[in-house]
């Protein structure tokens, strides 16, 4: 009995250590930067005009961010399952801005300032063409006839909606790291050895989360991004204002609007037909390394919609930010102005 304690206790331990000294090593300077970040008045981290648009009776928020004269265009921004708006990365948002053009990022339903779906019924979700009538919403809100629309994942079906029922209102298509068919059964999908890969991966995070507090749940993102993006875009400073202004000033993230975003994806089924009508310019980006949403879909999409261009991120995974951010962003103003 005494044996079978000293066992136990010791395995417990073990199982201690292991939780409190695994996962991503931040970087030296973390706490520092924090510590600065929670001793200053944070920066404005919504710089443009705000409002709510009305979509299938729901309040969706939406930030309407103008360049400094004559915009060339206007660019809508669509999310992940379960993303906001601002995980859009500023820099990212900012170089957008700085090429003139008018950016248009919102809230998913269910998610972040915008209304909670409430009477949501798993048997019978709302599907990802409800969700691109939010995003037409916002559109009009904002008395936008055409836009530029760049979509990531969840985000990337949700502009294929688009395009296919509502053709007049789009100026091209940037798709990444998306399906035009989740389900294809002739398409590799999420395998179960990353499932619990990435599940191994993320119980050490939780330390930060169970620890609480606004500086762990900082590391906690910046362990996050660590894991998915790696250290080559990561930006402490940026990461530790963003999460201290959801925390302080919005709603946080929603578990239940990834669950019913991913639910909404799964039973809608395929967009294969109507994206081999489109007429609009298209890139397709995607990274060789992805395992949520491995890359074969996204050349299956470059080979669906007629002229699609073409951008293979090689070693990357499911993850925006990505390395070499710089170029990316390249890529895609040259392909707005195509």
């Amino acid at each position: 009995m005494i044996i079978a304690l000293q066992v136990l206790l010791t395995l417990l331990a073990a199982i201690t250590i292991w939780f409190a000294t695994a996962g991503p090593t931040l970087p030296r300077e973390t706490n520092a930067i924090i510590d600065e970040v929670l001793s200053k008045e944070l920066p404005e981290i919504i710089v443009g005009d705000t409002g709510y648009a009305l979509s299938d009776g729901l309040n969706i928020w939406y930030e309407s961010i103008l360049p400094q004269g004559d915009p060339k265009g206007t660019v809508l921004l669509i999310m992940c399952n379960g993303g906001d708006a601002l995980i859009w990365p500023p820099k990212f948002v900012r170089a957008l801005v700085d090429a003139q053009y008018h950016v248009i990022r919102y809230d998913h339903r269910s998610t972040g300032m915008s209304d909670l779906v409430k009477d949501w019924d798993r048997n019978n979700p709302y599907l990802v063409t409800d969700m691109s009538r939010d995003a037409v919403a916002m559109l009009d809100a904002t008395q936008v006839k055409q836009a530029h629309i760049i979509g990531f994942s969840l985000g990337g079906m949700i502009a294929q909606e688009i395009a296919i029922t509502r053709p007049e209102r789009v100026l091209s298509l940037t798709l990444m790291m998306t399906s035009g068919y989740i389900g294809d059964p002739n398409l590799p999908s999420l395998s179960s050895s990353y499932f619990f890969r990435s599940l191994l991966q993320g119980l050490p995070i939780l330390k930060y989360r169970i620890m609480g507090g606004e500086k762990n749940l900082i590391k906690e993102r910046i362990a996050k991004q660590l894991t998915s993006s790696g250290p080559a875009e990561l930006d402490i400073r940026e990461i530790a204002e963003l999460v201290l202004y959801d925390l302080r000033h919005r709603r946080g993230v929603s578990i239940q609007g990834a669950l019913q975003h991913q639910t909404a994806v799964s039973a809608s089924g395929s967009r294969y037909d109507g994206l081999s009508q489109l007429d609009v310019p298209t890139l397709v980006i995607h990274g060789t390394a992805d395992e949520i949403i491995p890359i074969e879909h996204g050349q299956r999409l470059a080979e669906l919609i007629p002229g699609t261009r073409r951008l293979w991120l090689e070693g990357v995974g499911h993850s925006f930010p990505v390395p070499n951010m710089k170029a990316l962003i390249s890529s895609i103003l040259g392909h707005l102005v195509q």
